[in-house]
């Protein structure tokens, strides 16, 4: 029998619910996926049922340990997740109230009263982030608000993947990076906010201990085992935040490094040896956090990227991907002058705007579906040069050594090289299948004493990488299209999209 230990990561992500064993060079052993189970009641809200949620996370974990040779050798798990959304539980530890979805916008005027009241610039130089309405102080005072039976029951805010460990160990615990989303950690001193959280009228109470990403918070519980199929006693360990977990697998953890993490939202992560306080920063909306190796980062990125590709897919009838990427391959750069603004839940960096919405501009009777499905690709290239380039700037970085690339939509080729085309440099595909979940592994792994810290962890993986160069012979219609058009588009639609906001809402 293989006595190797295995290691699982799971991702609780916004579509899907993966979880991997992983043996400790970081070779996937056996894996499963199912859909996030989220309810959509009207527009512009979306929740979770914390019990079904689970339930799914449960099943697709026993799907997993089923097929191993030996469950006993799992030694470990931890999770990661979406980071801006969280389970309100009571002193037993049952849910008070639904999960709010990290994109669902209803705590916007909290966020807007949380601005006058404490002030967007103060708010950054504490915690790091740029306030917006998904992070989970404005979700809590948003259930004091609106639900105030609901919310006085609640003991405890969990953040999803501190919630998972939770039902699979008994220990709440909150790890450094899920923190940071939450627009209560003095980011500074890594510690809850308690100063502004009495402040505005929440308890500190509410949130959980705070633990290092792989620090040991228990071991699988009676129960969780005949749940899941893990053995009983495996170690879990703290996770976090995804985006983070998947920088953490493939390296990125210097400065001087990038991780492009493409999924349903997108991240331009930068490692930082410390936080950044330029109120600058914050209005342009971008947001830091601590990492789980140690040391911080910052981000900006999209929170519609593969959420862009899919809901254009939609719309043209579900049309298979390999039919639009081919098609759109035979398209000439610029997309026959059609271009796509990709806010189709709110701006991204650097904009700090709840209000944006998405567009097409430049259409004609010359736009079919290739080129539509073309300009949807070209605007998240270009907007992630328009998030990256000020980001350098804020960081002091002139030019990075690396660009490391996961996720899903590095699978749609044509997308790669039109981002390595329009950022001018090479884009390092990393072979993980899924990197999130292999950076909760190895997080578990650390908790677990299967490796002795990060560096080490990261010696013993082992995984391909594939470069993307740019088209050298397009690079320059993109710069002069990214100047001369795409950097106008918002600020050209940013009054309007204000006027619908109103027209809406009003």
């Amino acid at each position: 029998m293989n006595a190797e230990p295995l290691l699982i990561g799971a991702d609780v992500g916004t579509t899907n619910i993966k979880v991997v064993a992983f043996d400790r060079s970081g070779r996937a052993v056996e894996g499963a996926s199912s859909p996030t189970p989220t309810r959509y009641p009207r527009p512009g809200r979306a929740h979770y049922d914390p019990e079904e949620l689970w339930s799914s996370f449960a099943s697709t974990l026993r799907q997993v340990t089923q097929r191993l040779d030996d469950p006993r050798r799992v030694a470990s798990i931890a999770v990661a997740s979406i980071g801006e959304a969280a389970v309100p539980l009571d002193s037993s530890g049952r849910p008070t109230h639904d999960i709010i979805a990290w994109f669902d916008g209803r705590a916007r005027p909290q966020a807007e009263r949380l601005g006058r009241l404490v002030g967007q610039d103060r708010l950054f130089r504490l915690t790091g982030l740029s306030l917006q309405p998904i992070f989970g102080l404005c979700k809590l005072l948003w259930l004091k608000e609106n639900e105030p039976e609901a919310f006085s029951r609640t003991a405890t805010w969990l953040n999803v993947a501190d919630y998972m460990a939770f039902r699979l160990c008994g220990v709440a615990a909150t790890d450094y990076s899920l923190a940071s989303r939450t627009l209560a950690l003095d980011l500074h001193r890594l510690r809850w906010a308690e100063e502004l959280l009495e402040e505005v009228g929440i308890s500190p109470g509410l949130f959980a201990p705070l633990r290092q990403g792989g620090s040991l918070l228990g071991s699988v519980t009676h129960e969780a085992a005949t749940a899941t199929g893990l053995p009983e006693g495996a170690g879990v360990a703290a996770g976090g935040h995804d985006h983070v977990c998947g920088a953490l697998a493939v390296g990125v953890t210097q400065t001087g490094t990038m991780l492009n993490s493409l999924g349903t939202a997108e991240a331009i992560f930068l490692p930082l040896e410390h936080p950044l306080t330029d109120p600058q920063v914050g209005h342009q909306g971008y947001t830091q956090g601590a990492h789980v190796a140690g040391r911080y980062y910052v981000f900006g990125g999209q929170y519609t990227s593969g959420a862009s590709v899919e809901w254009l897919r939609e719309v043209l009838g579900g049309v298979g991907y390999d039919t639009l990427i081919a098609e759109a391959e035979e398209v000439p750069p610029g997309s026959l002058g059609a271009f796509f603004l990709p806010y189709l839940r709110l701006a991204n960096p650097p904009y700090d705007d709840p209000a944006a919405r998405g567009a097409f501009l430049g259409l004609s009777t010359d736009v079919g579906r290739a080129e539509l499905f073309r300009a949807v690709l070209e605007g998240l290239a270009y907007d992630s040069r328009n998030s990256l380039e000020p980001l350098l700037a804020h960081s002091g970085v002139d030019r990075l050594r690396t660009i490391y690339a996961i996720g899903g939509g590095t699978q749609n080729r044509l997308l790669m090289r039109i981002k390595a085309t329009v950022l001018d440099q090479r884009i390092t595909v990393v072979g993980v299948e899924e990197a999130t979940s292999l950076g909760a592994a190895i997080l578990g792994g650390i908790g677990a004493g299967v490796y002795a810290g990060v560096p080490s962890a990261l010696e013993e993986l082992r995984y391909a990488e594939s470069p993307v160069e740019p088209v050298s012979e397009e690079v320059p219609f993109y710069d002069d299209a990214f100047r001369r058009v795409y950097e106008r588009i918002y600020p050209s639609l940013r009054g309007l999209h204000h006027e619908i906001q109103d027209l809406l809402y009003d």
